[in-house]
């Protein structure tokens, strides 16, 4: 946001960041296909060659994935999850916001979750592709498995019974799976090390208060060339 009120939208290319306060688009491709599933706009906290943090901010118009039918996909059985036709469908983040951090080329974004009053309440390792930066903003592909860590700096494996799920169902073959076991333990040993961005204090982090909720903009689907990871 300028110095007159005017959101700054995303224009970063190759070698550019965006500036604190710009607005641009976190999204995740459906997996095994090529379009968007799931679609946020977050506001830039920091930007640079060492890191991407974002605010997600409560009521913020996103797009997710539902059953044809509209049934929210988490209600589905898990055995017919992953096969049941879907589409896609306009929502709000209710609830506390979330702050991501990620680092270029690592396979995980880290997610940082609070309670009602800004009491912390755990960093969240999402497993995923890399992010691949465009003008507009980042997009990856989810990878299923997750990583827990509280404050006490315990962590716990989560939804490895939708991980195998997924193989299961062809959305993921055996080489990616060992992939993402292996950058899963890769997070594993960061975590155990208290390194970036655990050791950086970011719960402690609170958004300025002047920033505007982003929109979703009506294009927030289109398929711009990536300019880099």
């Amino acid at each position: 946001m300028t110095d007159d009120g005017t959101v700054t939208r995303a224009t970063a290319g190759p070698g550019t960041y965006w500036a604190p306060g710009t607005h641009i688009l976190w999204r995740y491709r459906e997996n095994g296909g090529e379009h968007f599933h799931i679609a946020r706009p977050v506001t830039v906290v920091r930007d640079d060659a060492d890191l991407l943090a974002v605010w997600l901010a409560p009521g913020t118009e996103c797009v997710k994935p539902v059953l044809a039918d509209g049934t929210p996909v988490h209600l589905e059985p898990l055995e017919s999850r992953y096969t049941k036709p879907r589409a896609v469908q306009r929502d709000r983040w209710f609830g506390t916001g979330v702050l991501k951090v990620a680092q270029p080329g690592r396979p995980w974004s880290v997610w940082l979750f609070w309670e009602p009053g800004w009491r912390f309440k755990n960093w969240y390792v999402n497993l995923e592709q890399p992010l691949a930066r465009w003008a507009g903003g980042v997009d990856s592909e989810d990878h299923f498995l997750d990583i827990s860590v509280h404050p006490d700096r315990t962590w716990h494996w989560r939804d490895e019974d939708e991980f195998a799920q997924a193989q299961r169902d062809g959305l993921m073959d055996t080489e990616t799976a060992e992939r993402v076991r292996a950058a899963g333990r890769e997070a594993v040993e960061v975590i155990r090390a208290w390194e970036t961005p655990f050791a950086d204090g970011w719960q402690h982090w609170r958004p300025d208060p002047s920033w505007a909720v982003p929109s979703l903009p009506e294009d927030w689907h289109r398929t711009p060339a990536h300019v880099s990871s």
